[in-house]
């Protein structure tokens, strides 16, 4: 089951949110919510095959996965609920990005549930890519432009089938609830509420401004110790 979220928010604040990398994003959000310092993103390394493809921001489709046990299920109960679960990452708002925790304990990223034609079928689904602390394959076959954020890459799918979908997972330690906005790159996902998303863009802009006579200093042929400080205090002037 999906949560009560509120409504969708418009294509024009995702496309802004989106102009900005994931530790950007981050940053904003310790102006606007400083008490989500610590949590709310992913805290543990993901593989990353495409680190040139631009940040994604979407809403989430949650799902726990398992490869080493197989699936309990009659035959025909696991094509029901095969069709059921693409009929679930198939709708809802959009765009969408697949957030899927592998619930094999000490054997997490056993088998793959991503691979060429899981991410295929995915994309025309409507979803932009995936954060996963499974395993992912296929990586020459895989849907182009499909973002992929994963736990490891391995050759087999062994078992591997969806267990639940649409309920809370976590994910690199990143806590995921079904239609949470999410951003991500190449250097991993952030969950950003959907009453800040606003306020984001703006706050945003605000830690590059602070950042800059920092940066133009650093990069200064003529750098000192005394300009350093006097572009300390000139960015911490800045609000």
């Amino acid at each position: 089951m999906t949560n009560s979220a509120p409504a969708p928010l418009s294509a024009d604040l995702l496309e802004a949110l989106a102009r900005y990398d994931t530790p950007t994003i981050c940053n904003a959000m310790e102006v606007v919510a400083p008490e989500r310092r610590l949590i709310g993103y992913t805290t543990r390394p993901l593989v990353c095959p495409f680190p040139d493809l631009p940040p994604m921001v979407g809403y989430a489709r949650t799902v726990t996965i398992r490869s080493v046990l197989k699936s309990a299920l009659p035959a025909d109960e696991q094509a029901r609920r095969r069709i059921a679960y693409y009929e679930y990452m198939g709708t809802g708002w959009g765009p969408r990005i697949a957030v899927i925790q592998d619930i094999d304990g000490p054997d997490v990223g056993y088998g793959a549930f991503w691979g060429e034609v899981q991410s295929n079928v995915h994309k025309a689904l409507g979803c932009l890519g995936v954060v996963t602390d499974g395993s992912i394959r296929d990586i020459p076959q895989w849907a182009a432009g499909f973002q992929a954020l994963a736990g490891s890459i391995g050759p087999s799918h062994a078992w591997v089938h969806a267990e639940s979908f649409g309920g809370e997972v976590r994910v690199a330690g990143m806590t995921v609830r079904s239609d949470d906005l999410i951003h991500a790159d190449q250097h991993g996902a952030i969950v950003i509420p959907a009453d800040l998303a606003a306020k984001i863009p703006e706050a945003a802009e605000l830690c590059g401004r602070r950042e800059t006579p920092i940066l133009e200093i650093a990069r200064s042929s003529d750098f000192s110790l005394e300009k350093l400080k006097e572009a300390l205090k000139r960015s911490a002037e800045i609000h």
